[in-house]
């Protein structure tokens, strides 16, 4: 079978969705059963990551990568490669490619919550969601919450949707004796994820404790925007907190190796991975206490209340100093991160395409 990829998300710094394509294709790249397929990588730009050039021969298809290009310059492109499906891992496909497609949709936070994106991003978003999704051969997603998302909200038949929980992409798991007093946030900084409530839950542990810090990681695309250099300067805590919009992969292991507590306050998720990377990593996690928080990392967190500080910050205070809550919520973290794994997840992908 000849399999295009759709890789615009391996572009530049991948993140998300791109790490989330990046475990597939490292998968798909040794295992003996891809070798029955080929593969093509289509992407507007060079990738941003070293692939087999054989294995994953890349199309460059002109165009700023956006909705214009997937939707008109891939299409024609896509066509001239005899391919017979096309994989589509970021959420839409094309709608008129003439060739069967499955559509990896993670979350629907563009129509639970439209309030959290622009009136013209939202609109575009539900309706190439929603049509990729009815056209799509087989739609693959992340979670038993996304299936019934997905399922309610496009109409979808529950047959039609395939849960495949993706892998744990973590550095590896740093000396516990270097851990430092560091609570870690890492992702995308969207609204519901209240980075700048973690900014001051933790106000009160810097203030007791010197040696703790907070790093951030990840970029600003918060609407309505949220200025999260303001709170930390409004919380006395520069110097103590930091926040980097972009680490390379050994920076994210030296982070991940270094702290104790990892914090992730998200209202909505398709699943959540990088509290599940720093569990991996030996950092357990403070987590809001959702369906898909629970589903995620079961008993190897702690649950708190949405806009709760004073919780939140009792919270990261256990998770930074109670050696023997510590050891429990590491007692729990194999059975969760056992259900996570590039194999399986690979393997019960491209089973879909073929059954598609």
């Amino acid at each position: 079978m000849r399999i295009g990829i759709d890789a615009r998300e391996l572009c530049g710094r991948p993140t998300g969705v791109g790490r989330y394509l990046r475990g597939l294709l490292d998968e798909w790249a040794l295992a003996a059963y891809a070798s029955a397929h080929e593969f093509v990588l289509y992407a507007p730009e060079p990738l941003g990551v070293e692939l087999d050039a054989r294995r994953f021969p890349t199309r460059l298809v002109a165009g700023a990568g956006g909705s214009w290009w997937e939707q008109v310059s891939l299409p024609r492109r896509v066509a001239r490669d005899h391919l017979d499906l096309l994989f589509a891992p970021a959420y839409t496909a094309p709608l008129l490619s003439g060739v069967p497609s499955v559509v990896a949709i993670h979350d629907l936070s563009f129509v639970a919550h439209p309030e959290w994106f622009t009136t013209r991003e939202g609109i575009r978003r539900r309706w190439l969601a929603r049509q990729a999704a009815l056209r799509a051969r087989a739609v693959i997603t992340i979670s038993e919450f996304s299936r019934r998302e997905i399922v309610e909200r496009f109409g979808v038949s529950e047959s039609h949707v395939h849960v495949i929980p993706p892998g744990i992409t973590a550095p590896e798991r740093g000396p516990a004796e270097c851990r430092q007093p560091m609570v870690l946030y890492v992702g995308t900084i969207f609204n519901r994820r209240h980075v700048t409530d973690l900014v001051r839950a933790f106000a009160p542990i810097a203030r007791e404790r010197p040696d703790a810090v907070l790093e951030i990681v990840g970029d600003n695309r918060s609407f309505p925007y949220q200025d999260l250099e303001g709170a930390i300067a409004n919380e006395g805590l520069s110097g103590r907190a930091n926040w980097r919009r972009y680490v390379d992969e050994p920076q994210l292991g030296a982070l991940y190796g270094a702290a104790r507590a990892f914090a992730f306050l998200s209202e909505y998720e398709g699943l959540g991975l990088t509290p599940l990377e720093a569990l991996a990593s030996g950092v357990p996690s403070v987590l809001l206490d959702t369906p898909v928080a629970r589903e995620s990392c079961g008993d190897a967190a702690i649950y708190v209340p949405a806009g709760n500080i004073p919780a939140t910050t009792r919270a990261l205070n256990q998770l930074l100093f109670d050696d023997r809550l510590r050891a429990r919520l590491f007692d729990a973290a194999a059975a969760v991160t056992a259900r996570y794994n590039w194999p399986r997840a690979a393997r019960d992908t491209l089973s879909v395409m073929e059954r598609a």
